[in-house]
C-alpha cells in the first residue's frame, strides 16, 4: 500500500514539474518577444545578458516570495494542528 502511495506522490510531482517547465518555456518565449519589440531584433551578447539578468531577478523575487508565503502557511497549519491536538487531549 505504501509503495503505491509513494509512486503516486512521485508521479504527481513529476507531472507538476513538467507543467511548470511548459509554462516556463511559454513565458520565456513571451518575454523574448517583448524584448524584441522593445529593443529590436538584436541578438548580440549585451541584449542576451540583459534578458538573462532580467529573468534571473524575476525568478529570485518570486522564489523568495513563494518561500515566504509557504512559511506563513505552514505556521498557520501548525498552529491549527496544535490546537486540534490540545482539544482532543482535553
Amino acid at each position: 500500500m505504501s509503495l503505491s502511495v509513494d509512486v503516486i506522490d512521485k508521479l504527481a510531482a513529476l507531472i507538476t514539474a513538467a507543467f511548470g517547465l511548459v509554462a516556463a518555456l511559454a513565458w520565456n518565449s513571451a518575454i523574448q518577444a517583448i524584448f524584441k519589440e522593445i529593443f529590436g531584433s538584436q541578438s548580440d551578447i549585451p541584449a542576451m545578458l540583459g534578458y538573462a539578468a532580467f529573468v534571473t531577478i524575476i525568478a529570485v523575487v518570486f522564489t523568495v516570495w513563494i518561500g515566504y508565503v509557504s512559511g506563513k502557511t505552514k505556521e498557520k497549519v501548525d498552529k491549527v494542528k496544535v490546537k486540534v491536538f490540545q482539544d482532543k487531549k482535553e
